[in-house]
């Protein structure tokens, strides 16, 4: 896979899989933004990308406000001219028992996971339609299935799948391709947060509930960024070129 002189958007880019996903665009040829509120972060993710004599535009944002989200994708364009794949990586997760879990935690969740996705997918829709061409993939979560303590995060990430058929089905025709990676248990920070979670339910640290988890998994390991990036690296590439619509699970096991 080849992305030379591509633009790259990925959301959530700062650190975990969305950095991951950033330096690997950039190996392989792209010029990337990140979209990010984790400035300092951000910058150091930036800093590995230019080392590699590669440019990379940092826009800090918060992807619940369609303003800022219109005015960093329109910086984008005015930057490179173009705007070839767009990532919608960004997400964050209040996990809490449903009896329990607050009104604020709910729409948080729900405003970064999905109404973000949707507002940075319908800022980068003219300039791709524009073009003619484009790649979009969302970030779902085998969450979307259903997951203990995580009634906001599973709503918000299958409302991702079905928005990622939609999207694909109204952007087919203008040659825009809209796919998903649902990923498992992945080991990164946003990870950890759940073993905070997982001590109401009698697990003292991280290492415990990733052994855990281990033992439901076929493939018996976590997953790491990589994991998740290289699908998406394939999701966005012309090889992918008559894939839309799909939602692809990267979870170490059958999944539906």
């Amino acid at each position: 896979m080849k992305f030379d002189g591509q633009v790259v958007i990925v959301t959530g880019g700062a650190r975990g899989i969305g950095a991951v996903t950033a330096m690997k665009f950039a190996e392989l040829g792209a010029k990337i933004a990140i979209f990010d509120l984790d400035a300092q972060g951000s910058e150091e993710t930036a800093e590995k990308i230019r080392r590699k004599n590669t440019e990379c535009l940092v826009c800090n944002v918060n992807i619940t406000n369609r303003e800022e989200v219109r005015r960093c994708v329109d910086q984008v364009f005015e930057e490179y001219g173009k705007i070839d794949v767009l990532v919608n990586n960004a997400g964050v997760l209040k996990d809490n028992l449903s009896s329990q879990l607050t009104e604020e935690d709910w729409d948080f969740v729900l405003d970064v996971n999905l109404k973000g996705s949707f507002l940075c997918t319908q800022a980068v829709q003219p300039y791709m339609e524009q073009q003619g061409y484009g790649k979009i993939v969302m970030t779902s979560s085998q969450a979307a299935t259903g997951a203990l303590g995580r009634v906001n995060y599973a709503a918000a990430k299958a409302g991702v799948q079905g928005m990622t058929k939609t999207f694909a089905l109204e952007l087919g025709p203008k040659g825009i391709n809209v796919n998903a990676v649902a990923p498992g248990f992945i080991e990164t920070e946003m990870s950890k947060v759940s073993a905070g979670f997982a001590k109401q339910r009698g697990i003292d640290n991280f290492d415990d509930y990733k052994k855990a988890m281990i033992q439901r998994i076929p493939l018996r390991r976590v997953g790491q960024p990589e994991d998740v990036s290289n699908v998406i690296l394939f999701l966005a590439s012309k090889e992918a070129g008559y894939v839309t619509g799909q939602v692809i699970y990267v979870a170490g096991a059958p999944v539906g």
